[in-house]
């Protein structure tokens, strides 16, 4: 199934993604009472900051993430994703870095785990993190800037 004007999309994919998200952040706050923000659990696994959350735990955690990617890749039976432009990536992950921590937390965090407990810290983040894409995507097409896909 795919949407009109955006052939590449898979809106079944991406709401079975979403829901997965949903079912393991509940399961965190659930079962182990933590918040499921990459960006706290990462900067207690790179001990920058210190939580309830065993540093072994946070690392765990972290590895999970892309190894997990990893075994739905090889279970699907589908290839990795390549980067062109890997330097480039890892400058952009640094600078998002550096906001999440300025901005008390990250788009998952705020997101999925603070909207979901109706947190003012979290409904203002996430508007922000909103209004700042749509009027990027605005400024972008008023440019006629291509991006490529």
């Amino acid at each position: 199934m795919s949407l009109p004007g955006f052939p590449d999309a898979a809106p079944l994919t991406g709401l079975l993604g979403g829901v997965l998200i949903g079912i393991a952040a509940a399961l965190m706050l659930l079962g182990a009472g933590r918040i499921a923000g990459v960006s706290g659990i990462a900067a207690r696994a790179f001990g920058i900051a210190s939580s309830s959350m065993p540093r072994i735990g946070a690392v765990a955690f972290l590895l999970g993430l892309p190894l997990g990617a990893l075994i739905v890749i090889r279970l699907a039976g589908t290839s990795a994703p390549q980067f062109a432009a890997p330097v480039t990536l890892g400058i952009a992950g640094l600078i998002v870095g550096i906001g999440t921590r300025l901005g008390s937390g990250c788009t998952s965090g705020h997101g999925v785990c603070g909207m979901s407990r109706l947190s003012q810290r979290s409904l203002v983040a996430t508007a922000t993190f909103m209004a700042t894409g749509f009027v990027t995507v605005a400024v972008i097409n008023a440019l006629n800037i291509a991006v490529a896909p």
